[in-house]
């Protein structure tokens, strides 16, 4: 598959370099798949012919994500204010979606891509001649930190390992991802691409589903697919990993954080992600395997799932510039809130015709 880079415009008739990225199957991605159209294909119950993602990091100007290269990528924003830039854009400009980006990583994966970037302060951890620009000491009130410029490294730091593809998506800075979350362990989600409309994901939206073993969607609460720990935690008021392991369940028997604080920034943990189990009894539905909440089979990498089975935490994924070789496609980082902000964390905006 080739990918077309073309040129979007928004409301204001300014640019962002996008990449086109045709529709495909799940069985395309998935050695036994069912032979559907992938979720991320899918917007508010019809079937588009491809989805625009950005090919950089975002930067935000004039209140508004673009997608341009070398740029020191936005950082340091919340979730709701990462949103709120992509949907100024107008209509059809959203946030890049968990169903959007697992779209990527599948395709990565079937095609054999590791895609490399900035995950050691500037160069690729595992490929340490490969470097990226790093942000230069000479921008006013910006410390260099370990970003690079978007779209500076090789092309080896894109999804397809050619020019054409998808910068940074592992390393340099954390995405952000729209339609997920995790409420007091439970993993809650905006079916299919709905995301990319712009509906109503706030703490208390209705719009958000829980997933049951059966693989259906339904309000939240209940026997509902959820990461427990495997043993308690402790009610100690720090964040810090809490080694208690990590499991699919459908209620919390074991959290990492014991205190009476539901929201607390405290106790949390993280395990790669191939190594996540089931309580007994218990199994992944397939469409926690699409939207990169569990292994694929046979799925083997340091990639890490980080966790806290307490409050509202929301989903960033691939990694940053210090993340070393966890960093990767199905890095998935479920541990703060839609409040929290850090210089390691961006995002970028993506596009559907509607």
């Amino acid at each position: 598959m080739s990918f077309e880079n073309v040129i979007l415009t928004d409301d204001l008739g300014l640019p962002s370099v996008m990449v086109r990225i045709p529709r495909f199957k799940w069985s395309d991605v998935y050695e036994g798949g069912e032979d559907s159209v992938f979720p991320a294909f899918i917007v508010g119950g019809k079937t588009v012919d491809c989805i625009y993602i950005s090919k950089y990091l975002n930067v935000i100007e004039y209140d508004r994500a673009y997608s341009l290269p070398l740029r020191d990528p936005a950082h340091s924003v919340n979730y709701d204010e990462a949103r709120a830039a992509c949907a100024r854009k107008g209509r059809g400009w959203h946030l890049l979606t968990n169903a959007e980006w697992m779209a990527l990583a599948h395709w990565c994966r079937k095609n054999g891509i590791l895609p490399h970037g900035n995950t050691k302060a500037g160069c690729d951890v595992r490929h340490p001649e490969e470097k990226g620009e790093r942000l230069p000491v000479s921008f006013p009130n910006i410390p260099p930190e370990g970003r690079t410029l978007t779209g500076s490294g090789p092309a080896s730091w894109t999804h397809d390992g050619t020019a054409d593809g998808i910068y940074d998506l592992v390393g340099n800075v954390w995405d952000m991802v729209a339609g997920l979350r995790i409420v007091d362990g439970e993993i809650q989600i905006i079916p299919d691409n709905d995301s990319a409309l712009n509906i109503d994901e706030s703490a208390g939206s209705p719009y958000w589903r829980a997933v049951t073993p059966a693989g259906e969607l339904v309000a939240p609460g209940g026997d509902t697919y959820k990461y427990d720990g495997e043993r308690d935690g402790n009610d100690v008021k720090t964040s810090a990993i809490v080694p208690t392991g990590l499991r699919l369940n459908t209620k919390i028997e074991h959290r990492q954080y014991t205190g009476a604080e539901r929201d607390g920034d405290y106790g949390y943990t993280c395990l790669p992600i191939s190594q996540l189990g089931c309580a007994d009894g218990l199994s992944a539905h397939p469409l926690l395997i699409k939207l990169g909440l569990y292994p694929p089979e046979g799925h083997e990498s340091q990639e890490l799932i980080f966790a806290r089975n307490n409050g509202e935490r929301m989903a960033i994924r691939g990694g940053s510039w210090y993340d070393g070789e966890t960093a990767g496609m199905f890095h998935l980082y479920t541990r703060d809130s839609r409040r929290f902000i850090f210089p390691d964390i961006g995002f970028r905006c993506a596009f559907v015709e509607l």
